[in-house]
C-alpha cells in the first residue's frame, strides 16, 4: 500500500447548506453541499469517511446488514457531531417497540416522525449506528461519519421530498427497537478514547502521538481525519478537513496535541 492523501468528493443534497462551516468554506455557493466524501484508496476500499451538513432534516431510512443487502455489503456506520445549532436534534430508533405493520401505516400516513426516539444533541456527543436502526439527522449539524464503504439507504419517509422510497425493502430490515444507549457517548475533545472496536472498523480519537493500546489495535494500514492540528505523513502535511491513509500508525507524525481520528477496518 502506498500512503498518501485521498481525493475529496463533493456531493449536492437537497437538505445540504449553502455556507459550510471552516476549514470548507466555498465561493461558489450556487449549490447545497451536503456531504464532502474521502474518496477510498484501491489500497482501503472497506471504510468511507464522510463530513455532513445538515440545513434540513434528512429521510427516515434504514440500512441492511451485509446478510440482508443485495451486495453482499452492509452498511455500519458511526456519527461524530462536530458543531451543533441550538435545539438542533437527531432520530434513533424508536420511543417504544414498534411492529413492521405499524412502521409502514405510520410511514404511509406521515406519523413515523411521531414514533422516533429525537434526541437534542451538542457538539461531542457520538453515537454508533448498527444496520437496522430506523434513523434521521435533523437541520443545524455538522458531523464525521464512518462507515462501510456501500451507499445502499433505504427510504421510509422523506417528508414529501419527490425522492423513491423503498418501503418493502426497508420494513424487511428494520428493527422496530428502541436504540440502545450504550451505543452513544458523550466524546470530551482533548481526551484519547477507543470509540469502536469491531465487528466492522475500529474508530479512535487520539491526542497527540497515539498511547501504545491504541497502536496495538491499530496494526497495518490506518486512515486519518485531523480535526484539530495536523499530522505528516512522509513529506505531506495532513490538516482539518483533509484524511489520508498510511501503511502503519508509526509512519504518521501527529503534531502535539493535534487531535486526529483514525480508522481502520477489522
Amino acid at each position: 500500500m502506498s500512503s498518501g492523501r485521498l481525493e475529496i468528493k463533493t456531493v449536492e443534497k437537497v437538505w445540504g447548506m449553502d455556507n459550510l462551516p471552516a476549514p470548507f468554506t466555498r465561493d461558489d455557493q450556487s449549490a447545497r453541499i451536503g456531504e464532502i466524501w474521502f474518496q477510498p484508496s484501491t489500497a482501503m476500499t472497506e471504510l468511507l469517511v464522510k463530513y455532513l451538513f445538515t440545513n434540513e432534516k434528512l429521510s427516515v431510512q434504514v440500512h441492511p446488514n451485509g446478510e440482508a443487502s443485495p451486495t453482499g455489503c452492509g452498511k455500519e456506520e458511526c456519527w461524530l457531531i462536530l458543531d451543533a445549532q441550538p435545539g438542533a436534534k437527531l432520530a434513533v430508533g424508536f420511543v417504544r417497540e414498534v411492529s413492521a405493520d405499524e412502521m409502514r401505516a405510520a410511514a404511509l400516513d406521515d406519523t413515523i416522525e411521531d414514533l422516533l426516539h429525537w434526541r437534542e444533541v451538542r457538539t461531542g456527543d457520538f453515537f454508533y449506528i448498527p444496520a437496522g436502526t430506523v434513523h434521521a439527522l435533523g437541520a443545524g449539524l455538522t458531523l464525521l461519519e464512518v462507515q462501510e464503504n456501500t451507499d445502499i439507504t433505504y427510504r421510509l419517509y422523506d417528508y414529501g421530498r419527490p425522492r423513491e422510497l423503498h418501503l418493502d425493502e426497508g420494513l424487511a430490515v428494520s428493527k422496530g427497537q428502541p436504540y440502545p444507549d450504550d451505543l452513544s457517548q458523550t466524546v470530551p475533545s482533548d481526551q484519547e478514547i477507543l470509540l469502536v472496536d469491531g465487528p466492522q472498523f475500529t474508530l479512535a480519537q487520539v491526542i497527540g502521538q497515539p498511547s501504545q493500546d491504541i497502536e496495538s489495535r491499530f496494526a497495518g494500514p490506518v486512515q486519518v481525519m485531523p480535526l484539530s492540528g495536523s499530522v505528516m505523513i512522509g513529506d505531506s502535511m495532513i490538516e482539518p478537513g483533509q484524511s489520508a491513509l498510511a501503511d502503519t500508525l508509526r509512519d504518521v507524525a501527529f503534531q502535539e496535541n493535534a487531535r486526529t481520528m483514525i480508522a481502520r477496518p477489522s
